[in-house]
């Protein structure tokens, strides 16, 4: 189950509890006013229809203060001509950060962080990405990582490499010795697509 906490944030208090019910992507960034975090939140504002549409909620951390981010948000939008409106979370004493596993028990410093996690409807965190201060984001992947979780769940079955929305679903292999002996072939068991082919 993924923590849950109250906190503040740019749209006011937040309780992440209070998302059950949907996707939530909950995504932690170094500092504000730092150059890969900038281009990460301008691209994941452009694309906030597209998790919308997916019935997913973006939530952003970091342990800057409250006015920081509103300081940051409106050089973004002043910038870029784009409006940051999903809630970033103020986390300056680690509290979240820790609580997730996302800084060292006794680390002070969360330059580091730049950690995904997706969050499904019942509160489970369900896939977790994590990346070096250093390397931005793939927002492609992100959303390839949710349409995974929600057509898997949709199908009850599995995605294989590459795995893209429309692609084939795999079936979850057999657990039966029979199923095995009586396969086509020595992968038909364990390695076939599912019967309805394509999943939306």
């Amino acid at each position: 189950m993924a923590p849950d906490f109250t906190a503040r944030s740019t749209v006011g208090n937040i309780r992440l509890s209070d998302f059950r019910g949907r996707w939530l992507v909950l995504f932690s960034h170094p500092a504000d006013f730092t150059p890969v975090c900038t281009t990460e939140f301008v691209a994941l504002a452009r694309e906030t229809k597209a998790f919308s549409d997916r019935d997913c909620a973006l939530m952003a951390l970091s342990v800057d203060s409250l006015f920081a981010h509103f300081a940051w948000l409106r050089l973004i939008r002043d910038r870029f001509d784009v409006e940051v409106r999903f809630p970033i979370i103020e986390d300056p004493t680690l509290v979240i950060g820790r609580a997730y596993g996302m800084v060292a028990p006794h680390d002070n410093d969360s330059a580091t962080v730049r950690t995904t996690f997706f969050i499904d409807p019942q509160g489970v965190v369900r896939a977790m990405t994590c990346y070096p201060s250093s390397v931005g984001r793939s927002i492609p992947e992100m959303l390839r990582m949710l349409d995974a979780l929600q057509a898997v769940d949709r199908e009850t079955a599995l995605a294989p490499a590459n795995w893209q929305a429309g692609d084939p679903l795999m079936c979850q292999p057999s657990g039966s010795l029979d199923d095995v002996y009586a396969s086509r072939d020595e992968t038909g068991w364990f390695l076939r697509e599912t019967k309805t082919g394509k999943s939306k």
